[in-house]
């Protein structure tokens, strides 16, 4: 399967889940803004995939991160960070969804096992209540210190800050 085959919309998601589903498939789902890879993304995206069959990554769309965020980001588009979360040979499928959080998308996949990085205090990840009360598992991957989309931003500015003073 080539990459771009890997990134679908939540409609061609629900054919896929039930056929996943048919085949006895544990279905493990993590979701963020995956703005700028780095290490510790792919650390969480390899955790996540063995803890199951099927990963299934959800990105927040451009306007999602803007709401939740800073409305100077995403650095990179919705369409390219999919199709780099898709790049991974762990990922099985990205879809984007548009909601601040992921409560819709998760009752869609409706998932065996939800991952979250490290960087989540678990008590505060907004969709744990639903995943909790849905009888599902969440398990938090833990965080690989100092890697941080974040950091790498400071990192940026500081470093190109200094050419320009």
């Amino acid at each position: 399967m080539n990459t771009k085959g890997k990134v679908v919309t939540t409609k061609e998601l629900e054919t896929i889940i039930l056929k996943v589903r048919k085949e006895g498939k544990k279905i493990v789902t993590t979701n963020g803004a995956f703005d700028i890879l780095h290490v510790g993304h792919k650390i969480a995206l390899e955790e996540s995939k063995t803890l199951g069959d099927i990963l299934i990554v959800g990105i927040n769309s451009d306007s999602s991160i803007r709401k939740y965020k800073t409305d100077l980001r995403p650095i990179l588009p919705e369409s390219e960070r999919a199709e780099l979360v898709a790049a991974f040979a762990c990922v099985d499928y990205v879809t984007i969804f548009e909601e601040p959080d992921p409560i819709h998308l998760m009752e869609l996949i409706k998932p065996d096992v939800y991952t979250k990085g490290g960087d989540y205090d678990h008590e505060k990840i907004l969709e744990v209540g639903w995943v909790r009360d849905n009888a599902r598992e969440v398990i938090i991957i833990p965080y690989v210190d100092g890697k941080s989309t974040t950091k790498i931003i400071e990192n940026i500015l500081k470093i190109y800050g200094k050419e320009n003073s």
